[in-house]
């Protein structure tokens, strides 16, 4: 449980008092889950004559795990670390096998470069220009609202609190997200080891985080659709888009189809059990498995 106190000697971390950003609240809320009973004092003058040895300072006073300094470590592709990025590198793994993580390496690598390395560069102030005529919040940004509103009288230090609360359960459905993505890696490359070079389709037997490993795979470049059981009933097709960046279709379900459901739908398509397609043609719904056969061999 995570506590912000008052006085330093009741801290067993320390970091920055102020504007709260997602840097900070993320390493609190990670030591939290790696040590347990986090007490934090939070001060922009850190009295290092009153720190101990068992009490953490970051994202404050030029130490150890502070990155406002003019030799702040990097990355290798240059993005300087944060406070969250080198608490992570120091304890990550470690803090991986109290979670009973079996791929290690992998699940701490996958986090990092699909969690903590975004956190890094905003903080940072590396981040690309969003073009959009709305406001997209970023998670950082979603942080930035924790702070005390202007006249709400919000205390400063429980908002801290509640923001790093929130943080905490993000952080840990990341853990089970990226650690399921890479347990599922593992069985569709083996899948994919039975699958020919003309094949068009993949069918599951249950739903897997398949896009990323299927785009990443030379076997998989035939591959235009892949079908699964739908948490909803019966099974869903969808599209395998052009890459991760470009999310087209290597080939979108027919034009006549976009949008229809029901019996409308089976008319048009001629294939009874073809429930649903959307308007965006990226994904279908079957009531069964002969429905979803019946469909790839229409359209392949």
């Amino acid at each position: 449980m995570i506590k912000v106190v008052s006085k330093i000697d009741e801290a067993n971390c320390v970091t920055h008092s102020g504007t709260m950003h997602a840097d900070e609240v993320f390493a609190t809320a990670f030591l939290d889950l790696y040590l347990g009973d986090v007490r934090v004092f939070r001060t922009n003058n850190v009295d290092f004559s009153r720190v101990t040895d068992d009490m953490l300072v970051y994202d404050v006073g030029r130490g150890k795990y502070d990155h406002h300094q003019s030799d702040a470590l990097k990355r290798e592709n240059g993005i300087p670390y944060c406070s969250l990025g080198l608490l992570w590198k120091e304890f990550g793994k470690d803090f991986l096998k109290k979670y009973g993580i079996e791929l290690i390496d992998k699940v701490f690598l996958g986090i990092d470069k699909d969690f903590i390395e975004g956190i890094d560069a905003d903080d940072n102030g590396v981040f690309p220009k969003i073009e959009a005529s709305y406001r997209v919040k970023t998670l950082p940004g979603i942080i930035k609202i924790f702070n005390p509103s202007y006249d709400s009288g919000e205390i400063e230090s429980e908002q801290f609190e509640k923001a790093c609360r929130i943080a905490e359960e993000i952080l840990e459905e990341e853990i089970f997200y990226i650690n399921g993505k890479v347990l599922a890696e593992e069985e569709i490359l083996t899948l994919l080891d039975t699958v020919g070079s003309d094949d068009s389709y993949l069918i599951l037997d249950r739903f897997l985080p398949y896009e990323e490993v299927l785009l990443g795979n030379e076997k998989a470049n035939s591959i235009l659709y892949v079908a699964y059981p739908s948490n909803r009933g019966g099974y869903a097709i969808k599209v395998v888009p052009k890459s991760m960046d470009d999310h087209s279709a290597r080939k979108p379900f027919p034009l006549e189809w976009a949008g229809l459901e029901g019996e409308e739908l089976e008319r048009v398509s001629g294939i009874e059990g073809l429930t649903f397609c959307h308007t965006g043609r990226f994904i279908v719904s079957c009531k069964s498995l002969d429905t979803v056969y019946q469909v790839l061999n229409n359209i392949c």
